[in-house]
């Protein structure tokens, strides 16, 4: 067997959880019922790579049977390495004619020009979602399918997700988007995660939003506590109000699960009792990052509960409101302004 081919098993089968092997090998559908049945009475991974090494021969099965299972897996279990979002813009009369048949020819095509060596595989997902997995090579070398780039868009939507993907591969799959889409430009969305489905939402707008209303009705807490009825009354409509503001900065129901928000300083120090800092020409910089295991209902829950202050500052009200988690913030001054900066009185 090739050893490129026994490679890309081991790390398949390596990646793959045991219980989940089963029902992703039946989708790939490329062993007999036989075949089958004698890859789910072994448990030990070493074992469960040279089964599958020898089916492969026996089927004479090649890499791009191999990849599609690698697809397989990866389109139902998404949440997982860092994604981040891209956005693309200014599109063109034509754009949102763009049918799945055209943009498969077109992207394969376009990158094909840019890339002698290179692998490409394009599958539809049930959500919608385009899902591309591009191995590269380069002119002295064959495409590696050990580290595969992964890309997914919703077609006529100005929307991708990318994960693994290098600077030096940048340019080209940007190139190879905006032609394929029919836009002009592609830009950073300054929004990334572990969680796929999450970034998504948020982008998108996948999520329950509550809007501020001339006559709000107080929103209730899920788990209510017995208290005393005299506090409680006092306590209810503050308490209500914090609920409401919460939500609608954040949104109500189940928030996208971020794990992270960074902001990146960019100002002029001031304090009146260090003049030495206040008078330095240069911004001051620093990183300020907020992590959570779901970032967005810890946010939330510290606003409606009154451990931050209500109404929630536009610094984190805009990772909802905006769809990003990275931001620098900088004084307000003349000059261009570029697509990575967000700036913030």
């Amino acid at each position: 067997m090739d050893e490129s081919k026994k490679r890309l098993v081991q790390r398949l089968i390596r990646r793959i959880p045991t219980k989940m092997l089963k029902t992703t090998l039946q989708k790939w559908g490329h062993l007999t019922g036989e075949q089958h049945r004698a890859m789910d009475s072994i448990q030990s991974k070493w074992a469960l790579t040279e089964s599958l090494l020898a089916i492969c021969e026996e089927n004479e099965l090649a890499v791009k049977h191999l990849t599609e299972l690698e697809m397989i897996y990866m389109m139902d279990n998404p949440d997982q390495g860092m994604w981040y979002a891209f956005q693309l813009t200014d599109p063109g009369d034509d754009a949102q004619s763009v049918d799945l048949m055209q943009f498969k020819e077109q992207f394969k095509s376009h990158l094909r020009e840019l890339v002698r060596q290179v692998s490409v595989k394009i599958k539809k997902h049930t959500d919608e979602a385009v899902w591309i997995r591009i191995a590269w090579g380069d002119a002295y070398s064959r495409p590696d399918h050990l580290k595969p780039t992964y890309v997914v868009h919703y077609l006529q939507t100005p929307y991708v997700f990318v994960t693994r993907l290098n600077s030096k591969q940048k340019p080209m799959l940007f190139q190879a988007m905006v032609l394929s889409t029919r836009y002009q430009y592609f830009k950073d969305a300054n929004l990334s995660g572990r969680n796929l489905t999450a970034i998504r939402d948020l982008l998108m707008r996948k999520y329950q939003q509550v809007f501020p209303t001339k006559y709000p009705s107080p929103l209730t807490e899920r788990k209510q506590t017995v208290t005393n009825p005299h506090v409680e009354r006092e306590q209810a409509k503050p308490a209500a109000n914090r609920l409401q503001m919460a939500c609608e900065a954040f949104g109500g129901g189940t928030l996208p699960q971020l794990q992270s928000a960074v902001y990146k300083l960019e100002t002029k120090f001031r304090d009146h009792t260090n003049t030495l800092m206040t008078e330095r020409e240069e911004p001051f910089r620093c990183v300020v990052k907020f992590s959570s295991t779901n970032l967005l209902e810890s946010l939330k829950n510290c606003a409606s509960s009154g451990i931050a202050s209500t109404p929630v500052t536009p610094l984190l009200s805009s990772i909802p409101l905006k769809g990003k988690n990275y931001f620098v913030i900088t004084d307000n001054v003349p000059g261009p302004s570029s697509q990575m900066r967000q700036t913030q009185n």
